[in-house]
């Protein structure tokens, strides 16, 4: 049977990034093994390199890792101010382990999370995937525009 490991990794995920570690604080390679997942899973962060998802993962609030065995299969990362408004971000489960309540898992550890909890208002964009998180109490916001600058 194979083991299935939940992460709240510590505020800028120092183990993951810093060390590659994954489940029982085992060196795993765990770094490169999410910029896979990503490539491989999600369309809007394809190409991220590791350099730029060490400073993602060391600006964000919270940090969850889902791994079966010693490969990961989900990840999430939320940022907030702690009282007023936050943000999900990243909420990704590899094609081959959807279905399994992997995301479910992912979203109510982050919601509960320390910093989360209390907040207010929390964020989330998506493209595809709105009936899943309608089934999660988030509701599609019609009354605001989503505004984006890039660079």
């Amino acid at each position: 049977m194979k083991a299935i490991s939940l992460i709240n990794h510590s505020k800028g995920a120092i183990g993951l990034r810093f060390f590659g570690l994954g489940p029982n604080l085992k060196p795993t390679n765990g770094l490169n093994k999410l910029k896979i997942l990503l490539d491989r899973n999600a369309f809007w962060a394809k190409n991220r390199t590791i350099k730029d998802l060490k400073k993602c993962l060391a600006n964000s609030d919270v940090v969850i890792s889902l791994w079966v065995d010693n490969e990961i299969v989900g990840f999430g990362r939320a940022l907030t101010d702690g009282i007023y408004r936050g943000v999900l971000w990243d909420i990704v489960i590899d094609q081959n382990h959807q279905g399994k309540g992997f995301g479910k898992l992912i979203i109510n550890n982050l919601l509960s999370s320390k910093k989360i909890k209390n907040t207010k208002k929390l964020y989330l964009m998506t493209t595809n995937k709105k009936l899943f998180y309608s089934q999660l109490e988030f509701k599609e916001v019609t009354s605001q525009n989503l505004l984006l600058r890039e660079i």
